[in-house]
């Protein structure tokens, strides 16, 4: 048999599976089916392979080839064109024919002719005769109605970059491009964009049935709920009740389906014919371990034809797509959209690197979709460095599956690393550990306001590592059963815990393994601590992506009661070496932690253009926008010139976009007569857009009084929770132990104070003799506090006034009232011996201006008026809230309320400056 003979018989075999009726012409019936293939029917151009009848009418043609000739076969096209466009025996019509196949033993190419701009394109099995039917029988082809008939998208209710993804997958389904890739950051409404998207292409695309795909069982649940809720803009019923949704549990597609919702194994099966257990859709693929021998080859099911679906929606498309399974989305002729907020290098080839829309985990911080996160640093001896269990030693020997416990003798020596933590060897005291220091941090540092423990979730390694992590959670905490529970496939009750954790006050803290690591929703979640490493860098970041969902403080009050604002960011406590053992996409947008917010504003308007500085400060920017009143927010938008603060910071974040960059380069070149790509653009030439986009961002912190309006409004908001925070730390443990802590704390302040006085301003101000002093400054004194309150000191006014009242009660007033920064002032006095009691700073400049006043009285001619007595007393109290006062400060609300600077020197005149002068000495020193 002739190679070109092997490929017929092969070609009529996939004719017949697909339901065509194969004659010669001698036996020509073209009644025996809907669908008759006619081999060597003449034509004015010579016998063509094979002619397609679709109820009679001769509607396509196929051009067949030997197998070698695969590698050229798009060569075959116009042959093929040929044949389409003779004139056939015995037919009446010469319209060209529209559906063109090229085919040989193992591939099939396809062309219809009455697309706009008709492209071949490879498809894995002829398609159904029924098929060809129903598309002789529209008006237009699925592609030209996505290139001309597709309406503008309402972009009522819908974020700009969900506007953005819509907009830009729809323009490249109408350039035909086959595959298409949305990049959207977690939390930014991924599968609404994609539901919206699948609703225009049902209603305007005409699309017969679309496949949504999903990693897990958990996920398809999610997804399905998700479409019942959507309501569409141009209708007021739901999607379920316009278009049938299925979620495909068993091997057969409903034939009425608009919509099928599965996962890839279950599609697998479903084409395969091998049955499938309900547990393999619980684990992602992502985290399966799998070898090329595990490949996955589909063949031919005529109950489920490669045309059964127009698009493959792809959510959360990761490497299981590219390797394994690919040959499951080959298989149908489907345009795919892959939806991703992680993707690398092989999700932009797979998807020929058409990216329709990007919405980066930056961009979506600054826009406040989602909220920025901190990562916290566990380490113990036993994680790092693992341990050596010797011979002879009588420890516990547990069944993995069961549990049960034997207490017997070691064999031999056992070192074990810390990779080996909780697979051969449990250690529970170094889960002890890590979830002490996890308690302590949440309590002191990390959300020490808080009355009730955060929504935490903890990542295991196995079901059994997260048993033995909620039995010492409950012992740590001293907690019940409610407070932390087990959320994984294994549970039975698991959508039970999952929905309580989402929505009520218990649990507070949830362990799972891989169940909530990808694409499940709780908006509450605060702080994830990281118990297990993670080999996918994809994967890790859709894990943390769990904690990045914005949440209304309302919202988060109900589950939260202490929470006093909207959700502004979460934590990540990496207790396993996570982050360093991958480079993440995804970096905290905090570069700079510990530096003050002022000094990120007075770095850049120095000229600091450096991508941690700038980050840094878009960051704080946007974490601090969501805690503002809107007074604070007005007041910050008047001194920009108009900017809100949240687009102050958003416009730092782009700057930096390195897309933008390039192309501010590519126009500079172009502007100057340069011919230039992204290929030849010098490092020169990118540096220099660069810095003019960022510099064009910085430029309203130049302005002084946007810098000042900007830390003044975090001033307000931080110092009441600098306060709150350690009154916490201060008074726990037993009696004994608080007085020994508080001796401890003033001991190490009083070191403090001598060890450094030479250093810092505010201390060499009290050092000095009186005659020697210059005027203290707010400055100095917040110097001061930012120094004493790093750790490891933390030693804060709340913590520090707290300590002297505990051992030197009597000698310390106003315990009970809120600690202002200026009392950092009374604490040094007293702690150096120079007054003889502790009390707030603003008694004691009201009892020093009491008796400054007085002997200014009876010094004067003539005594100050009741007017200008007021005047001094506001300058009083400016003073006790920042240690001086000058010409500036009449600018400040209270002052310029009551005609600030011009009223002052109304009142005072030429002795305004010299008032000013004398009282930042008397009231102060």
């Amino acid at each position: 048999m002739t190679p070109e003979a092997k490929a017929r018989q092969l070609i009529d075999v996939k004719l017949a599976q697909a339901g065509w009726v194969i004659q010669d012409m001698k036996q020509l019936n073209l009644s025996a089916g809907v669908g008759v293939a006619v081999r060597e029917y003449p034509t004015d151009s010579g016998p063509a392979d094979y002619v397609l009848f679709v109820n009679r009418q001769a509607a396509g043609v196929i051009e067949a080839k030997k197998d070698d000739a695969g590698e050229n076969i798009t060569a075959t096209e116009r042959q093929t064109e040929r044949y389409a466009t003779a004139n056939l025996k015995w037919r009446k019509d010469s319209t060209p024919l529209r559906f063109l196949f090229e085919a040989t033993g193992q591939i099939v190419r396809f062309t219809d002719n009455d697309d706009p701009a008709p492209r071949s394109r490879e498809i894995f099995h002829f398609f159904r005769p029924e098929t060809l039917a129903a598309w002789l029988a529209q008006p237009d082809t699925l592609r030209r109605r996505l290139a001309e008939q597709m309406p503008a998208l309402p972009e009522r209710n819908m974020r700009d970059c969900q506007i953005s993804a819509v907009t830009g997958l729809e323009k490249s389904l109408a350039l035909n491009k086959p595959r298409a890739l949305v990049h959207m950051a977690t939390g930014a409404g991924k599968t609404f964009t994609a539901i919206t998207s699948v609703y225009r292409l049902l209603k305007f695309g005409g699309a017969k049935r679309i496949l949504f795909l999903v990693d897990t069982r958990n996920l398809g649940k999610q997804a399905h709920q998700e479409f019942m809720a959507y309501t569409p803009p141009d209708d007021g019923r739901k999607f379920t009740e316009l278009y049938n949704v299925q979620r495909l549990a068993s091997p057969t597609i409903d034939p009425h389906s608009q919509v099928c919702i599965s996962t890839i194994q279950r599609m697998y099966s479903i084409l395969s014919g091998e049955p499938i257990d309900d547990s393999a859709e619980d684990v992602s693929l992502n985290e399966l371990q799998q070898t090329t021998k595990q490949e996955k080859f589909v063949r031919y099911n005529p109950a489920v034809p490669v045309e059964s679906f127009d698009f493959i929606v792809i959510d959360e498309c990761h490497r299981s797509i590219y390797n394994l399974w690919k040959q499951v989305l080959d298989y149908f002729d489907a345009s795919l959209i892959g939806l991703t907020a992680t993707p690398d290098k092989r999700t932009f080839g797979f998807f020929n690197e058409n990216i329709v829309a990007e919405y980066t985990y930056e961009q979506s911080v600054a826009d406040g979709v989602n909220v920025g996160y901190d990562v916290y640093t566990i380490e113990t001896e036993v994680t790092k460095k693992g341990s050596e269990l010797k011979a002879k030693e009588w420890v516990n020997h547990r069944d993995r599956q069961t549990r049960k416990k034997r207490w017997s003798e070691t064999e031999e020596d056992t070192a074990y690393t810390g990779k080996e933590l909780d697979r051969s060897v449990v250690n529970p005291s170094q889960i002890r550990q890590v979830i002490q220091a996890m308690k302590t941090a949440v309590e002191t540092q990390i959300f020490p306001t808080r009355k009730e423990t955060p929504k935490t979730l903890i990542f295991a390694k196995t079901d059994s590592h997260a048993d033995d992590i909620i039995q010492i959670v409950r012992e740590v905490y001293g907690q019940g059963n409610a407070f932390c529970r087990k959320v994984t496939y294994s549970e039975k009750d698991a959508e039970g815990v999952l929905s309580s954790f989402r929505n009520d006050y218990n649990p507070r803290i949830a362990v799972t393994v891989d169940m909530i690591a990808t694409g499940t929703d709780v908006k509450p979640l605060e702080v994830l601590l990281f118990m297990r490493d993670v080999r996918s860098r994809g994967y890790y970041e859709q894990m943390k992506g769990r904690g990045v969902r914005c949440l209304d403080g309302d919202s988060l009050k109900r589950v939260s009661n202490s929470a006093d604002s909207a959700k502004t960011r979460f934590v990540l406590i990496d207790a396993v070496g996570v982050e360093k053992s991958l480079k993440t996409e995804s970096r905290p947008l905090e570069k700079k932690p510990g530096v003050p917010l002022k000094d990120l504003l007075q770095g850049v308007a120095l000229g600091h253009r450096d991508e941690d500085t700038v980050l840094s400060l878009a960051n704080r920017l946007v974490r601090l926008d969501k805690q503002l009143e809107d007074k604070a927010k007005a007041r910050i938008m008047k001194a920009s010139g108009g900017i809100p603060m949240a687009d102050l910071g958003k416009g730092l974040i782009t700057a930096l976009n390195p897309d933008a960059i390039v192309e501010a380069a590519l126009a500079t070149a172009q502007a100057k007569g340069i011919t230039r790509t992204e290929d030849t653009l010098l490092p020169s030439e990118i540096e220099a857009a660069r810095a003019e986009r960022v510099a064009a961002a910085c430029a309203p912190f130049d302005q002084p009084a946007l810098r000042e309006e900007i830390e003044s409004a975090r001033r307000e908001r931080e110092q009441i929770i600098d306060h709150i925070n350690l009154d916490q730390v201060t008074f726990s443990g037993f009696s004994e132990q608080a007085e020994a802590q508080a001796k401890a704390v003033i001991q190490s302040f009083a070191d403090y104070l001598k060890q450094h006085k030479d250093e810092i301003a505010a201390l060499d101000f009290f050092y000095q003799q009186p005659y020697q002093r210059r005027a203290l400054t707010f400055d100095m004194i917040e110097d001061l506090h930012e120094h004493l309150g790093k750790p490891p000191l933390m030693l804060t006014t709340e913590r520090l006034w707290s300590a002297y009242a505990r051992v030197q009660a009597t000698q310390v007033k106003g315990v009970d009232r809120k600690r202002q920064l200026t009392d950092m002032v009374s604490l040094v006095r007293f702690a150096l011996g120079l007054d003889g009691e502790l009390k707030p700073f603003a008694d004691e400049v009201d009892r020093r201006f009491q008796a400054w006043i007085f002997r200014h009285n009876a010094q004067r001619g003539t005594a100050f008026t009741p007017e200008q007595t007021e005047w001094l007393r506001l300058m009083k109290e400016h003073i006790a809230s920042s240690c001086a006062i000058s010409r500036d400060d009449f600018d400040y609300a209270e002052l310029a309320d009551k005609g600030g600077l011009q009223k002052a020197w109304g009142l005072f005149g030429k002795e305004l400056d010299g008032l000013m002068s004398e009282m930042n000495v008397e009231l102060v020193a």
